[in-house]
């Protein structure tokens, strides 16, 4: 193995949201994480991120990918209007979504988490006081405005509408018992989604605070996985931001296909070893 003297040694990791595209993530981590030697310190996550991230600490990257295939092979539409009567969301994903996290992350898995690395989830909170007609599900079109605008995994638009943020510690919810009620409540998007509530607030996708939260407090060098391309990824000194190659397959809230997230998962592999390479490293294969 070759060493790349541009490859630094990560003390953070960060997990972008972005629905099933996450598979991508999980690809690439498993490809290269040991190549790498990947053992951040401080790890942290925002909406489907946070899946990966759970994923990632446990190693159970691949578990989720499969547990996520077996259940959308049984489901043939996103909309379930039974669902919307009996007041579950405008769509199956909440009850399917809590079914594939509750499988993997059983009380072992729940375990390794809490004496894991250090693990914040970005939740979001949507508009109260002065503010609070701007609905949830108004500050999600007004966020998928603000995403295609300014084209960058970051924006200050949720300050000026009055969103605001909190970061759980996701260790202590894992030892509370609490950690599929974490991950769960991190990829909340209204309206397809019912409001989640934690610690007595409402909560609303993490993401439309910020795509790439770094942990808090922040040190060392973070690798900070996307989702998606952005025509205006920051350049700064300790972080390399690392995106698909190409869009994915994968289609952010659509859970009828698993050919897709697995060809989502597929091309995180693909584009791993495109990394590795790049920074002239070999995988355990070549």
């Amino acid at each position: 193995m070759t060493d790349a003297p541009d490859l630094p040694q990560f003390q953070q990791l960060v997990c972008s949201g972005g629905g099933t595209r996450c598979c991508w993530q999980g690809g690439w981590l498993d490809e290269v994480r040991d190549v790498i030697g990947l053992e951040p310190e401080r790890i942290s996550a925002v909406s489907g991120g946070a899946l990966t991230a759970a994923g990632f600490i446990t190693r159970r990257g691949r578990t989720v990918l499969d547990t996520m295939c077996d259940a959308f092979r049984e489901l043939d539409s996103n909309v379930d209007p039974h669902e919307l009567a009996e007041g579950a969301g405008l769509t199956a994903h909440q009850r399917l979504y809590r079914e594939i996290v509750s499988d993997v992350f059983d009380r072992g898995a729940t375990r390794e988490v809490a004496d894991g690395p250090l693990f914040q989830v970005l939740i979001g909170h949507p508009p109260t006081g002065a503010l609070a007609t701007l609905s949830a599900t108004a500050a999600t079109l007004a966020y998928e405005a603000e995403l295609h605008l300014i084209g960058s995994p970051h924006f200050d638009w949720a300050e000026r509408v009055g969103v605001t943020y909190s970061r759980v510690d996701g260790r202590k919810a894992a030892r509370e018992g609490r950690l599929v009620d974490l991950i769960c409540a991190a990829a909340v998007i209204p309206p397809l989604f019912d409001l989640a509530r934690w610690e007595g607030q409402e909560v609303i996708d993490g993401g439309m605070a910020d795509q790439a939260p770094l942990p808090h407090p922040s040190a060392g060098n973070s690798l900070i996985l996307l989702t998606r391309d952005y025509p205006d990824i920051p350049v700064i000194d300790g972080r390399l931001y690392v995106s698909p190659s190409e869009e994915t397959e994968a289609d952010k809230i659509d859970f009828t296909d698993p050919e897709k997230i697995t060809r989502a998962w597929d091309q995180g592999e693909v584009d791993g070893r495109a990394f590795l390479a790049h920074h002239g490293r070999e995988t355990a294969t070549d």
